[in-house]
């Protein structure tokens, strides 16, 4: 059935400023665009929709998050929002009243840099609200966390517990674990929580996913198949969840689970809908818990540089496995020595011709690291929030003038570095406009004078909208069939009530969605939520 899509604004993102008065669809794909009389004449339109003045764009895609864990976020007590100790410590208490005698309570996304005080808890204070309930806090992101005694004896993790490779315990001066647990130590308490059943995760995905489409997107690539017990329950509930929503969804495959991967044909589930990509592993940690691995020492505390998650060798041992595989690889890099580190790998063992690997984050860099990655077949998952939720106390981190080419967006374009936009949901909010107005005005969430931090970075609204459309095609081959309104790519749309090319950049974040558009399939419509239909 040929849809005639008519009455709005349509970028077709293909050029700047580019529209078409109208487009036909049909059977996913987009058929052609042009004049509303011109199409209407040369095809048998069966059914037309009214834009009613809304502005269309390429559908927005996610290129970096954790789809389950934002659906997690859902369904657990969200601390993200939080600006006190307090404020946790009651929600904490009310989940306590309600909870199972032995539940698990589980806090998501605490952010000591936006409570008055920056307190971060000791597991005694935790141990007041309950000794008969483990309870686990994990910092927004997700690279710590912090238990209380019975999370911690669950665990096994006491006075005589040595830090793991790549991560670290937290100790008092007696010894004695306070409850703080950074990266690879994070997983002797992760690893004792129930994992979910496959129905539960079915609830998490279809949480996450009605989310997703409410702010507009049309698909994500998320990291999810190493975390939740058993690999097997995670890809079956992804395909059938994935199915019945009609909503895009790339995998990548953590290192951890690559050989079962492999072993079991996965791959093999792949469809319009659902694909599997890069191998993902991690280099470093989080500015937050100072675990980003750096090339020099914090400024703020300068005993440590940060975490390797992996020595040199296990990082070449790791790409070698996935190039194995025939695999890219996809590699959490925030500090620039992890950046460097990977960079020595990829050199060593480059992709195939017609690959190219992805590093994720990529926001403590310098020139030398830009040019040096300029030259080579990488793509950056920049998140533009970043700026937004790390400023002003990251100039602190890292030293006013180390900062000055960091979280370096404008500087990785000019060098024609292809960047893709994402959010790491549920670290940050999943709404890529807020990603967009990141982007565009590099203000802080927490500064109400709208300071615009090193301005020389700031992206025009076209390369923003860009990062969530052509270059989240390009991240996964998808440039020649996604990212841009145009004859024979799929007809995936995201309707605005607005026009961010014409709004106050700063009021970007509040432009509501109209409607949601995947596969020719309208997935969430805003107009007949407000006319009660």
């Amino acid at each position: 059935m040929k849809t005639l899509w008519y009455g709005g604004t349509i970028y077709t993102m293909e050029q700047k400023f580019e529209t078409v008065e109208a487009i036909v669809t049909e059977d996913g794909k987009i058929v052609d665009g042009g004049k509303v009389n011109f199409l209407e004449s040369y095809y048998q339109i069966e059914k037309k929709i009214n834009l009613l003045n809304a502005t269309v764009y390429p559908g927005f895609v996610d290129s970096h998050v954790h789809l389950i864990g934002h659906g997690e976020k859902l369904s657990r007590i969200d601390l993200s929002h939080m600006t006190s100790a307090i404020q946790v410590l009651e929600a904490l208490q009310k989940k306590v009243s309600e909870a199972k005698k032995g539940e698990w309570i589980i806090g998501e996304g605490w952010n000591e840099n936006q409570w008055i005080d920056r307190k971060i808890f000791h597991r005694k204070e935790l141990d007041e609200l309950s000794k008969d309930h483990p309870i686990v806090l994990k910092r927004i992101c997700r690279h710590s966390l912090i238990g209380n005694s019975k999370a911690l004896q669950i665990a096994s993790i006491d006075s005589s517990t040595p830090n793991p490779e790549g991560g670290a315990i937290e100790k008092d001066q007696q010894g004695m674990p306070t409850g703080l647990l950074f990266d690879q130590a994070q997983e002797k308490v992760l690893s004792v929580i129930p994992s979910p059943s496959k129905e539960e995760l079915k609830i998490y995905l279809n949480r996450a996913i009605e989310d997703a489409v409410r702010k507009g997107l049309t698909g994500v690539h998320t990291e999810d198949l190493s975390y939740y017990g058993s690999l097997e329950n995670t890809v079956h509930a992804f395909q059938e969840v994935i199915t019945e929503q009609q909503f895009r969804c790339h995998l990548l495959v953590h290192h951890h689970v690559v050989k079962s991967f492999q072993n079991k044909k996965y791959a093999q589930l792949q469809s319009n809908f659902l694909d599997f990509g890069a191998m993902k592993l991690f280099a470093d940690g989080a500015l937050g818990g100072r675990t980003a691995l750096l090339s020099k020492p914090y400024n703020d505390a300068p005993h440590t540089n940060g975490i390797a998650i992996h020595s040199d060798e296990e990082l070449y041992d790791l790409v070698r496995l996935a190039r194995s595989y025939g695999m890219e690889v996809a590699v959490h890099t925030i500090g620039d020595l992890a950046f460097e580190k990977m960079l020595n790998v990829f050199e060593q063992l480059p992709p195939k011709p017609d690959q190219h690997d992805r590093l994720i984050h990529g926001q403590i860099l310098n020139p030398a690291l830009i040019n040096r990655a300029s030259r080579m077949k990488i793509i950056i998952d920049i998140q533009p929030s970043f700026v937004a939720s790390d400023f002003p106390w990251v100039i602190e981190r890292i030293g006013k003038e180390r900062i000055q080419s960091c979280y370096a967006w404008k500087s990785l374009l000019n060098k024609g570095v292809t960047c893709a936009g994402g959010s790491d949901a549920p670290i940050e909010s999943i709404n890529p406009l807020v990603g967009i107005q990141s982007a565009v005005c590099r203000t802080s969430m927490y500064e109400k004078d709208k300071e615009c931090f090193f301005p020389e970075q700031c992206l025009s609204v076209f390369e923003a909208i860009s990062l969530y459309t052509k270059g989240s095609a390009k991240a996964i081959h998808k440039e020649d069939k996604r990212g841009m309104i145009k004859k024979g790519f799929d007809a995936d749309f995201t309707i605005l009530e607005k026009d961010l090319f014409k709004v106050d950049p700063h009021k970007i974040g509040e432009v509501k969605v109209s409607k949601t558009v995947v596969g020719g399939k309208v997935v969430y419509d805003n107009d007949n939520i407000k006319r009660g239909v």
